[in-house]
């Protein structure tokens, strides 16, 4: 595809995760190494798409956190959101309890990257605040899985060099499974993340003394 269709489409699929909330469906970090590889194969400047990124993360993040300041509570009660309702709720809560690093960290795991702009949104947590943890948080993300998909290609081209293309295909199988096997582990140590974020915290030994 020609190279700005490329930066259009990866920046409209990471735009969208955090804006309309696109990310229960296509994963924006999905498209973020497709960018990379993208760039690794000529089709685009990694220097370029880095940085789109970087941008659609923010601006998406940005909207996202403009519908749940202007709708609050009547976002949550939307009934396409009921099947997420106990993840709603920890998102909430750790919200709550780490302000603006929760907007930072929930940038890594996918419904938190989809819900937290909206979710600080609705909080009124002061727009400064939250566009400096987003920002911070969208320049990391962003830049890495563009790097990662960079390096996936790249080393897909080495393969092929050295050892021919039937082989090459052959290992980019093994790095299809070996990424759904990641993405599964992945899922469940989100899941174990987010019951850590619901249990309480241990009692302070101090305090029976």
């Amino acid at each position: 595809m020609p190279p700005l269709v490329a930066y259009l489409v990866v920046f409209g699929l990471v735009f969208a995760e955090d804006a309309i909330f696109v990310g229960f469906v296509v994963p924006g970090e999905t498209a973020a190494v497709l960018g990379g590889v993208l760039a690794n194969q000529g089709k685009a400047d990694i220097w370029t798409m880095a940085p789109v990124i970087v941008a659609a993360a923010i601006l998406g993040d940005t909207v996202g956190y403009e519908v749940g300041r202007h709708l609050g509570q009547r976002l949550l009660g939307f009934r396409v959101f009921d099947r997420h309702r106990r993840r709603l709720e920890d998102a909430q809560e750790f919200l709550r309890r780490r302000g603006g690093s929760a907007v930072f960290l929930g940038r890594f795991v996918a419904f938190f990257r989809a819900m937290m702009p909206a979710l600080a949104g609705a909080s009124r947590m002061p727009y400064p605040r939250f566009l400096a943890f987003n920002a911070m948080g969208g320049a990391v993300w962003g830049t890495g899985f563009a790097v990662l998909g960079y390096l996936a290609g790249a080393s897909y081209d080495a393969v092929a060099k050295t050892a021919g293309r039937d082989i090459a295909a052959g290992v980019l199988v093994v790095a299809v499974i070996a990424l759904v096997v990641w993405r599964v582990r992945k899922s469940r140590s989100e899941q174990r993340a987010e019951r850590t974020l619901r249990s309480p915290p241990d009692p302070d030994p101090s305090e029976g003394s």
